[in-house]
């Protein structure tokens, strides 16, 4: 069971939820000591009737931002018809919604877009990409939704665990607000 009494207490009623949040803590190694210099922090969500549990691995870049080391995602969507398509779904939703919480951001000044192209709108790169596990709750329940649900979690999974890095609360993205305001173009 997750090492964590307020989490189940809060949860109470709601198997699947607890299901796939026990299952990414396991995964993850949750209470198990990380090298110095990083933290954890976890996430969860649902919608579209599925529910997905997200633990993320936080380094600090060198420019003082945060770099997502390691996403493990833990996912209840029913019957997994294709567990490939499952899989692929989440690690995309992952990096989408890494690169809308790291860099991405549209900024208007007098009524216009600022942004015209990805020269000036900043997503997340592939050298960037964190190592990804997928775990599928096996299920007999009928398939739910597994394109969108894996991306809210990302965002509040980094913040977690840069709060639990650096100590500095996240109020407003993307991240790349700590380097001094709005997303660096490439």
């Amino acid at each position: 069971m997750i090492p964590w009494t307020r989490a189940a207490r809060l949860l109470k009623g709601h198997p699947r939820h607890l299901g796939v949040l026990d299952l990414a803590a396991r995964q993850a190694g949750w209470g198990q000591p990380l090298p110095p210099g990083r933290a954890r922090g976890v996430a969860l969500h649902e919608s579209f009737r599925s529910v997905v549990a997200q633990v993320v691995e936080v380094s600090r870049d060198g420019d003082g931002l945060p770099r997502v080391e390691r996403v493990v995602c833990a996912v209840d969507c029913g019957i997994a018809v294709n567990p490939d398509v499952v899989r692929a779904q989440m690690e995309g939703s992952i990096g989408f919604g890494l690169g809308s919480a790291l860099w991405s951001e549209i900024t208007v000044v007098d009524g216009r877009v600022q942004q015209s192209n990805f020269h000036d709108f900043r997503i997340l790169r592939i050298d960037e990409m964190p190592r990804v596990e997928v775990h599928i709750v096996p299920s007999a329940a009928p398939p739910t939704g597994v394109g969108e649900p894996g991306v809210p979690p990302i965002a509040p999974a980094v913040a977690n665990a840069w709060l639990a890095l650096s100590g500095r609360p996240i109020h407003r993205l993307p991240f790349s607000r700590l380097a001094g305001g709005g997303a660096r173009p490439s």
